[in-house]
C-alpha cells in the first residue's frame, strides 16, 4: 500500500515507473474498512471473514470491482 496526496501524484509516480495504477482508496474509507475488517482480530477464536464476507465487507465501505473480489468469478 502507498499513500500519495493526489491521484496526480499517483498516476506521476506509476507513468515515472511503467506500471498501471491500481485502485486509490480514500483515507476515511481505509479507515471504514480497517474498522470493519480489523474489528475482531484479537479475538483468539474470531474467524477469518469467508470470501462472500469479504466481499460484502469491501462492498459495504464502497469498494466493489474486481480488484475488490477475493475470488474472481470465472468468466
Amino acid at each position: 500500500m502507498l499513500f500519495f496526496r493526489s491521484e496526480d501524484d499517483l498516476r506521476a509516480w506509476c507513468r515515472e515507473r511503467g506500471v498501471e495504477p491500481g485502485p486509490a482508496v480514500p483515507v476515511h474509507q481505509l479507515w471504514r474498512l480497517s474498522r470493519v475488517w480489523y474489528g475482531s482480530r484479537l479475538d483468539p477464536e474470531g474467524p477469518r471473514p469467508t470470501p462472500g464476507e469479504a466481499r460484502a465487507i469491501f462492498a459495504g465501505v464502497g469498494l466493489t470491482g474486481s480488484f475488490w473480489d477475493p475470488v474472481p468469478r470465472q468468466e
